[in-house]
Parts: structure tokens; sequence; C-alpha cells
């Protein structure tokens, strides 16, 4: 069974493709997640959600510790680009604020197909 750690990436990871487009036309394109997976990922933008994810975790640990992890990865990666959806929309009043104050620290990142066909950050 995955660590904590390891299913809140994972859900962060299936998340950032579902809610991210790859902008193939001029409506944006379709959701990566219809033809990439997280073995698209780039190293250099895995690395960097891996860093932001466990990051968060540590800095919020007393937070996410009644927190189911796969939730928290996908909010975390809703919350902080500024998604209609996240910590702060699940009804948690004070954790909830908490967590997405959190997020905001982190900024947002924009996903982008690059020349090599890889998903960089």
């Amino acid at each position: 069974m995955p660590s904590q750690a390891e299913q809140f990436l994972d859900a962060y990871i299936e998340c950032a493709l579902w809610s991210s487009t790859d902008n193939s036309d001029d409506s944006g394109g379709k959701p990566l997640d219809d033809n990439y997976g997280p073995d698209d990922l780039a190293p250099e933008c895995l690395a960097e959600f891996k860093r932001d994810c466990e990051a968060f975790q540590e800095a919020n640990a007393d937070d996410l510790t009644d927190y189911d992890p796969e939730q928290a990865g996908h909010d975390f990666w809703l919350t902080r680009n500024g998604h209609g959806a996240g910590f702060w929309d699940r009804g948690l009043g004070e954790l909830g604020d908490r967590l997405s104050k959190a997020s905001k620290v982190y900024g947002s990142v924009d996903l982008v197909i690059g020349s090599d066909g890889k998903i960089h950050c």
C-alpha cells in the first residue's frame, strides 16, 4: 500500500492532469489526462511536484492528520491554482481556511507540452 505522502502526490498529479488542457485549439483543447499520464511528466516538473507536495504536507502536518491524503492532494492542486473548489469548499470552517491560505503560498502552476512531448511546469 502506498504511503500517505505517495497517495497525496498521486492524487495531486491526477488532479493536475485532469484540470489542465493541452491548448491544442482555441477553446483550450483536451484535458491532459485524455492523452497523457504521470509518466509523461518531465523529470524537473515531477521533482517540483514532489518538492511542493512534501513541503506542504510537512508545513501543515497537524491540519492534515485526519484529512484523507488523496483528497488533500487533489485539494492542494485545485486551491493553489485558484480553481472553483478545494480546501475552502469542503465545509471545513477554520481548517479549510488555514489550508487554503497555506496553499496560496506556493503560487499557481501552468502545465505545457514541450517539444519533447513531455509535460513541463
